[in-house]
């Protein structure tokens, strides 16, 4: 059996166009011989469709396009996911199904089993959960069909629930063959190594081949990397997918000798990827595709500040865009040093960019102006800070306004964590580039680009040794607000990703104060990133929709003193 595995770019509600791309790849799977064509997850409608999934004529046009790919089938048989309705009257109105097909027929359908409901996802939210394990025969074979979650069973990066049923090897007791599995599974950093060892476990256990494949492109905050692949018995990488990238991969499948043997990409990657690598390509396709499915246009526009965040952001935009649909614009006050703008410039020169120079001090001066009778009285303080970091936010927007460029926040993960940033001063922006990047990720992967990358310095070194600062007093300095970052990002990382507690972050070398420091302006920041962009999703806890955290609330992170705060009250 020929198999192709297919990972294919789908916009979430463009059911035509969506149609049109399984279409091509079922045609052209026709024309080369190909026995089963393997499509992911909610291909027809494009994953997470969330609340479209409410609509019942959203639905309704979901089924006809299942029909219309099914019509179209010939000797080539196609297992693709789509919603199909619930015809039970019982439960949720409909299933996110795996529909198999072939020879202009529907051969049968299998529903989705375990329905995470955690992070970013909430399939449980609109779909009845599968209940049967049969193996499917096609072609005379029989094969267990899953999709997404259901091969992930207890194996995810952090196991928010854990589950009683293993789809996989209900199949394979059902007397399955082979396993495929059809998914949506979004992008972390670590995800590359995680995915491939759970893949290459349930092999093993199962001592069958394994055939995965997963959606490519980005919808919104979650990035999709494919990454699809085929593996024996033995868990052996027969072929692996490129990454961030709409391609396919053909393994010829014998089922009598249960053995692969790759028809594309025999000599594909098998080691370790490099992290900070998939991180920037992640990056570029997810801003890509938030213009391109937004209908957006191509054209950005940045805040240049001559730091290493925006620097870094610029890069991503040249490389997603084009250098020459990027806008960046630098905008000096009378604390800015003289690198903020000559460096801005050196960059600019090296990427092809264009840039912009607007001094914000005239408009900075009249704000005093007007607000003196207020004011009079007062210190220089955050406020004034505040109102230069405001004023640099309306330039942008109105500049964005005027031609139609999209605006691009340049806040990382660090300071988004903590509240060292303005609300709608640097946080405005339309999508945030670098938001689930700490600052220390965000000076390796400036010092990749340099060195591995491009091969050259394009960020000018004088970026990435000056000290951070906001600029917006005399000397100013981030250290003067924040611990060191180093310190920092691995609290946050402790507290924000491993879900850990004071306690547990005391015991792993930091001092109490610095961690209740920090907590408390994580917890207290919240309101901040509520109002914030959408933000580009790399890791296992990213801010945003899959981070729910209440704004009013008396919670500090502090768990054992709050503990020993409430047992006191309970003995009065």
């Amino acid at each position: 059996m020929k198999i192709r595995l297919e990972q294919i770019n789908p916009t979430i509600g463009d059911l035509s166009g969506n149609r049109d791309l399984i279409l091509d790849a079922l045609e052209k799977a026709e024309k080369d011989g190909i026995d089963l064509l393997l499509l992911p997850e909610l291909v027809v409608c494009g994953y997470p469709p969330m609340d479209l999934v409410e609509r019942k004529v959203f639905r309704e046009l979901c089924y006809q396009v299942n029909r219309e790919i099914i019509s179209e089938t010939k000797n080539t048989a196609i297992i693709f996911g789509s919603v199909t309705e619930n015809l039970s009257g019982i439960g949720r109105p409909c299933y996110n199904s795996a529909i198999i097909a072939q020879h202009g027929e529907e051969i049968t359908r299998v529903h989705k089993t375990l329905l995470p409901t955690y992070d970013v996802f909430d399939d449980l939210r609109y779909f009845e959960p599968g209940t049967e394990f049969e193996p499917v025969m096609i072609n005379g074979i029989p094969l267990g069909v899953t999709i997404c979650e259901d091969i992930w069973f207890n194996d995810n990066e952090i196991q928010y629930h854990t589950y009683s049923t293993n789809p996989a090897e209900e199949l394979a007791k059902a007397g399955a063959r082979a396993i495929i599995n059809i998914s949506a599974s979004p992008f972390t950093k670590r995800k590359p190594v995680s995915r491939v060892g759970m893949l290459q476990k349930h092999a093993r256990e199962l001592n069958l081949p394994l055939f995965y494949v997963n959606q490519v492109g980005a919808n919104t905050e979650l990035i999709f990397d494919g990454d699809s692949l085929a593996l024996d018995s033995k868990g052996y990488i027969v072929t692996r997918d490129k990454r961030f990238e709409s391609t396919y991969v053909d393994v010829e499948y014998n089922s009598e000798e249960q053995t692969l043997e790759a028809g594309t990409y025999a000599d594909c990657e098998r080691d370790t990827p490099d992290q900070t690598e998939t991180m920037f390509k992640a990056l570029v396709l997810g801003v890509r595709d938030y213009l391109r499915k937004s209908k957006l246009g191509n054209k950005v526009i940045l805040g240049l500040s001559g730091g290493i965040d925006s620097a870094l952001v610029c890069c991503v935009a040249a490389e997603a865009v084009g250098a020459e649909n990027v806008m960046a614009v630098t905008m000096p006050s009378q604390f800015s040093s003289k690198g903020s703008v000559s460096d801005s410039e050196k960059l600019a020169v090296n990427l092809g960019v264009v840039l912009k120079e607007i001094a914000i001090k005239p408009v900075f001066d009249a704000y005093q102006q007007q607000l003196k009778p207020v004011f009079e009285g007062t210190e220089f303080n955050v406020a004034e800070e505040n109102l230069q970091s405001r004023t640099r936010g309306d330039l942008l927007m109105a500049i964005s306004n005027k031609f139609g460029h999209m605006l691009l926040n340049t806040g990382n993960k660090s300071e988004t964590a903590v509240g060292y940033c303005t609300l709608y001063g640097d946080m405005a922006g339309g999508l945030g580039v670098i938001s689930d990047l700490y600052k220390t990720e965000v000076y390796e992967m400036c010092r990749w680009l340099n060195e591995s990358y491009y091969g050259k310095e394009v960020i000018p070194d004088t970026i990435l040794t000056k000290e951070p600062s906001a600029e917006l007093r005399p000397d100013q300095k981030d250290s003067d607000s924040l611990p060191e970052y180093g310190t920092l990002d691995d609290v946050l990382k402790y507290y924000l990703e491993d879900q850990l507690s004071r306690e547990e972050i005391i015991c792993k070398g930091y001092e109490a104060e610095t961690i209740d420091r920090i907590l408390r302006l994580v917890d207290r920041s919240e309101h901040k990133r509520y109002q914030s962009a959408p933000g580009l999703k790399l890791s296992a806890k990213a801010f945003g929709v899959g981070r729910r955290w209440p704004i009013v609330q008396q919670w500090t992170g502090q768990e054992e003193k709050l503990l020993t705060r409430i047992k006191t009250d309970f003995k009065r």
